[in-house]
């Protein structure tokens, strides 16, 4: 080759040096791109007898600086970054409402249970009445409005559903077309060189995809790269990309889900498919902490509107009419599937507030069979409480619902239902009454002894039994309300420790009951206690209340309901089971922040070890600009030598 042959291949291999340098100092700034260097080699020696004489340099490929576990690391920490900065955004937004000290629930409640106090002090006080409806009503509007934006919140997490979706479609496809130019871009090349900036692409799309859902994938020999997201599911197939859709679930069209196209269709994903990323935080945000803190907000409703009409409806208001619904009182949400067959219904109500859970419930028919099951779908267990086989318009009950269910037309096909229990119940509890005479502060009964008793013998003011159903007598339809009137408790003559019970009613006990001071004596719906030494022949009444208008005893007794364990299994009051709502989604919330935080020093740290492998260094390439243009002159000089020699040669020849 000769002198001047080296010398044009040390000056190609310079200006290649130099061209590939300035082309990471241009890219420096450019994110995803990967710094890349000339690989320099050896031309093949020639043999002279003396020896093999060298015959150049050339280069042998542009070589990208890229380590697969770096960047594989980085894309991890990345994803769950994403999910958590996306979960840390939404349930922050709860948090802070839920604790708000005057925008929670716990001041509106306890405002409305200062007025129940002041009813109870002030029965006959219609302004202290009107004031309890009024607090009331402020306790409602904070349930809905908490509720509203609940909803707000729901409806924004389908909308970045919807939006997460289409931007996976448009990464998709971009991604396939690289594929596809990166197989013709490395083909046309005889010795398959690496199309570097092609793949950088690529690698940039998957980065910016991998924030969205998590992303896996896998390396073909010709350099295509097939996609997966989430725990597995196939997106991109060499130049191929599947589709995915938003659209609503089969159990609860109001729920926006994911779904691929698959020949025309759309089959929903799990959620356990769409792990990592944004797309992957919103959607655990909403089944961990969204649904469960809206259920648990709408069973305290529910629960305070049913125990307290329980115990209003004890009570007689100032006009001696027996109370009736205090709130309204919200009911289950039930949800066919919308690809159930004709004829199967369920509707549900609450039948036992204390035992209503904060879970859903898919309640299931199956056709073969023709039996039904009932799954709790916040635990994943089945309730087995639940009979096989369900007598159509016949209820059964199960975690404090009162269920009934109808199969389809035609037995031999399949149904199911998804019963939210207690999901809308801060949506729609509303106050009953406006009257402020209507409130039943009083007792409807009233007890006494006889004026010519000569005992020690008392009687207690008695209560109405919680969970009798008290009615109009139809014997007495205008006074008893189902309270027997002028019933009497009379001890023998001469006394024997026993007493009998008369007067007007169905159902009064035998005579010659026996006396034990302080024990309880219930009958007709309601409970008195006698204590002391009666005589005998000395008797007490037990009647309706007539004139009630300064009685409070009601009163006290729905004032009383505020700390008592209603909810979950009697463990819990109103304001403990909201208390731990907002401990819940509080700590749920540091958590996520704290996690958050850590991940984030995590992918900032992964990011710098890539970089220092991957990154331009603006130092080096400068020292590298000087190195190639140096080698770039002392080879111009070589050809130069090589012109004078040459020159030289031919003097000699003339």
């Amino acid at each position: 080759m000769g002198v001047y042959g080296i010398g044009v291949t040390a000056l190609n291999t310079a200006q290649a040096g130099l061209t590939t340098t300035g082309h990471n100092i241009s890219n420096a700034n450019t994110i995803g791109f990967h710094r890349q260097q000339i690989v320099q080699g050896t031309n093949i020696p020639q043999y002279l007898g003396v020896g093999f004489m060298g015959q150049g340099v050339h280069v042998d490929t542009i070589k990208r600086i890229y380590s697969e576990v770096l960047d594989n690391q980085v894309m991890q920490a990345q994803a769950t970054s994403s999910q958590l900065d996306a979960y840390g955004a939404q349930i922050n937004q709860i948090d802070n409402m839920l604790a708000d000290p005057s925008a929670g629930l716990s001041p509106a409640l306890q405002d409305f249970f200062n007025g129940v106090h002041d009813v109870a002090a002030n029965p006959s006080s219609v302004p202290s009445r009107q004031a309890m409806i009024n607090t009331a009503q402020t306790m409602v509007s904070r349930f809905q409005t908490i509720d509203q934006r609940f909803k707000e919140i729901r409806d924004g997490i389908n909308s970045q559903v919807t939006s997460s979706v289409a931007e996976i479609n448009s990464y998709a496809r971009q991604i396939a077309e690289i594929n596809q130019q990166i197989t013709v871009a490395q083909s046309a090349a005889s010795d398959q060189q690496p199309a570097n900036d092609l793949l950088d692409q690529r690698d940039q799309l998957l980065g910016e995809l991998n924030k969205i859902v998590k992303v896996t994938t896998v390396k073909q020999d010709n350099g295509i790269l097939n996609v997966f997201i989430g725990n597995g599911q196939t997106l991109v197939v060499g130049s191929q990309a599947s589709q995915l859709a938003a659209t609503p679930a089969l159990q609860d069209p109001e729920r926006i889900e994911v779904g691929i196209i698959t020949i025309g269709k759309t089959v929903l994903l799990g959620q356990g498919s769409m792990q990592g990323g944004s797309l992957g935080g919103i959607l655990a945000f909403r089944s961990e902490t969204l649904d469960p803190a809206q259920n648990a907000l709408g069973r305290v409703a529910i629960g305070l509107a049913q125990t307290f009409n329980d115990q209003h409806q004890l009570g007689i208001d100032l006009n001696g009419a027996l109370g009736g619904n205090f709130f309204t009182l919200p009911v289950p949400k039930v949800i066919p599937n919308l690809t159930n067959p004709a004829g199967a219904a369920v509707t549900a109500t609450i039948s036992n507030v204390g035992a209503v859970t904060t879970s859903d419930y898919l309640l299931n028919y199956n056709g073969a069979t023709a039996t039904w099951s009932l799954l709790n779908t916040t635990t994943n267990q089945a309730v087995t409480t639940v009979p096989a086989v369900i007598a159509a318009g016949i209820p059964f009950v199960a975690d404090g619902l009162s269920i009934v269910a109808t199969p389809p037309t035609v037995t031999s096909q399949s149904a199911s239902f998804l019963i939210k229990p207690t999901i809308n119940g801060a949506r729609d509890i509303t106050v009953a009454i406006s009257d402020p005479t209507k409130i039943a502060a009083a007792a409807p009964i009233v007890t006494g002894a006889t004026s010519t008793n000569t005992g020690s013998g008392a009687i207690s003011a008695g209560v109405v039994n919680t969970g009798t159903p008290v009615t109009v007598n139809p014997a007495h339809p205008t006074t008893d309300l189902n309270l027997q009137q002028s019933v009497t408790i009379t001890f023998n003559s001469p006394y024997d420790g026993m007493f009998d019970v008369t007067g007007v009613g169905v159902g009064l006990p035998a005579n010659n009951q026996i006396y034990t001071a302080g024990a309880n004596i219930s009958f007709n719906g309601w409970t008195v206690q006698l204590n002391g030494s009666p005589a005998a022949g000395d008797s007490f009444t037990v009647g309706t209340n007539a004139g009630g208008v300064t009685d409070n005893r009601n009163a006290l007794l729905l004032a009383g309901l505020q700390t008592q364990n209603t909810l979950s299994g009697s463990a819990t009051s109103y304001q403990g089971a909201y208390s731990q709502l907002v401990s819940l989604v509080g700590n749920q919330a540091h958590e996520i922040d704290v996690t958050g935080k850590a991940q984030a020093k995590l992918v900032t740290q992964t990011e710098q070890a890539q970089q220092s492998l991957s990154g331009v260094n603006l130092d080096e390439e400068a020292a590298n600009l000087m190195r190639y243009q140096q080698a770039y002159q002392a080879a111009g000089k070589m050809i130069q030598i090589a012109g004078s020699l040459f020159d030289t040669l031919i003097h000699l020849g003339g």
